[in-house]
């Protein structure tokens, strides 16, 4: 590929000595005089790079570099002057250019940093299009179903997206809650910063503070270099923060102040630092009962509920089933490289007839199982796995039996959800940390439905 570079100057001797410089290194050139013709230059010459002199008549090099941005944002931009500052270096950098040379230059000098600014902008635009790339996959894929019940959250999501305001998603686990955050990210003016998730289950109580904020050099024993929490390896972007409700009390309090305050500090700092970060919380539990238990700050909950949100279980989208079946067969025959020609019927019915306490991935990795037993045709009712075909055969029995009040697992539906977590933890290896991730709650709640299940 040959590299094109723009070369705007208003010095004809100039415009001659780096156009030569740049034709003898391989690349193609064009020459312009002021910012003007420079930018009349980007739709017909579409440079990678624009060498562009600070001072010039018509249109200043800093003037035109603003629009250049505007324009077309790809190109990479050095600045050239013969007047160099660290004010004139901070402005244009300011604005978008990648780096600043001054004259007179080394030739050597000014072909290392072009050399440089072009990688530096390929490695943009290959970011761009991996993250372009990513957010299609998302977008397209992740998020199935055409129930009013799916319909009524993405209506939501496209119309809190756009803004700045914390949500709160709400919904048992497996229905999604991450992939909505990342939806509600991709579809923001943040999409180009970073989206980090945080499960606050899953990290120890003594680490959540130091995960959550950082800490600096020296804060404890091990503490041998400083770090950056999520807060500000998120930068501009998006904190998910999932399983809020198991946030210890004491952390609570100072993610309550960052919210109010915008500010974060390390472990062990002293100096506050700004954050500019968008917060996406997340909850399987009812945290109104936290509240009332003792275990869940009010204020931060008004705090986080600026925006609530709740996913529906895959119970009630049993039309949904249908659709994500079809993705899931599609999606897994190319992963383990099978042929499976479809589901029949019945054991399509079979499905639909399941309460799937796990929701959507459980009924993914139901699909898997199954895919992988069939081996050949259409999968049949006697290769879905144990848990659902007890379920269908239970059923009938039990099917109009309610547990205590706000339990919507049936009887059977309890049966499913204990052989769930016993399959969940041979695969892991008896792993609960593992386990409890795959199953999207925390270690705390993982113990308590096990002994409430009689598994411990």
């Amino acid at each position: 590929m040959k590299y094109r570079i723009l070369i705007a100057d208003d010095e004809a001797k100039i415009r001659r000595v780096i156009n030569l410089l740049l034709q003898e290194a391989g690349y193609e050139t064009m020459l312009v005089e002021n910012g003007k013709q420079a930018l009349e230059a980007l739709s017909t010459f579409r440079p990678h790079l624009i060498l562009l002199d600070y001072q010039m008549p018509v249109m200043s090099g800093i003037e035109a570099l603003s629009q250049i941005k505007e324009a077309i944002p790809s190109p990479a931009v050095v600045m050239i002057t013969a007047f160099g500052s660290v004010s004139l270096v901070v402005e244009a950098i300011k604005k978008g250019a990648y780096d600043f040379i001054e004259k007179p230059f080394d030739n050597d000098k000014l072909l290392l940093m072009v050399k440089r600014a072009l990688e530096h902008a390929g490695l943009k635009k290959e970011v761009k299009e991996l993250k372009d790339k990513l957010n299609q996959i998302h977008s397209s894929t992740s998020i199935i179903g055409e129930t009013g019940g799916l319909r009524k959250v993405m209506e939501q999501v496209m119309f809190v997206a756009p803004t700045n305001a914390t949500v709160l998603l709400s919904g048992e686990s497996g229905t999604g809650k991450e992939l909505i955050a990342r939806r509600i990210h991709q579809q923001s003016a943040r999409c180009n910063n970073t989206f980090i998730a945080l499960n606050c289950g899953a990290i120890p109580q003594s680490l959540i503070e130091s995960e959550l904020f950082g800490y600096e050099k020296g804060a404890f024993t091990d503490a041998k270099e400083t770090y950056a929490g999520n807060f500000e390896r998120a930068g501009k972007g998006t904190l998910f923060l999932d399983e809020i409700g198991e946030l210890p009390l004491g952390a609570q309090v100072k993610l309550l102040r960052v919210l109010e305050e915008k500010k974060i500090t390390r472990l062990g700092g002293k100096a506050a630092v700004d954050t500019d970060v968008r917060i996406i919380a997340a909850t399987n539990r009812d945290l109104q009962e936290s509240v009332r238990a003792g275990e869940f700050r009010l204020d931060l909950l008004y705090r986080l509920n600026v925006f609530a949100i709740n996913l529906p279980p895959l119970r009630e989208r049993k039309d949904d089933i249908i659709l994500l079946t079809e993705f899931f067969i599609s999606k897994y025959n190319k992963i383990l490289n099978l042929k499976i020609e479809g589901i029949t019927p019945e054991t399509l019915a079979v499905l639909q007839n399941y309460d799937w306490p796990g929701n959507v991935r459980d009924l993914e990795n139901a699909i898997q199982s199954a895919l992988i037993m069939t081996q050949k045709g259409k999968i049949k009712t006697e290769t879905l796995p144990p848990r659902i075909k007890s379920y269908t055969e239970a059923a009938p029995a039990n099917r109009d039996i309610e547990k205590e009040p706000g339990n919507r697992i049936r009887s059977a539906g309890i049966m499913a959800e204990k052989e769930l977590i016993i399959a969940v933890l041979q695969k892991n290896l008896n792993n609960k940390t593992s386990t409890a991730t795959e199953l999207n709650i925390s270690r705390k709640t993982l113990f308590n439905k096990m002994k409430k299940l009689g598994l411990l």
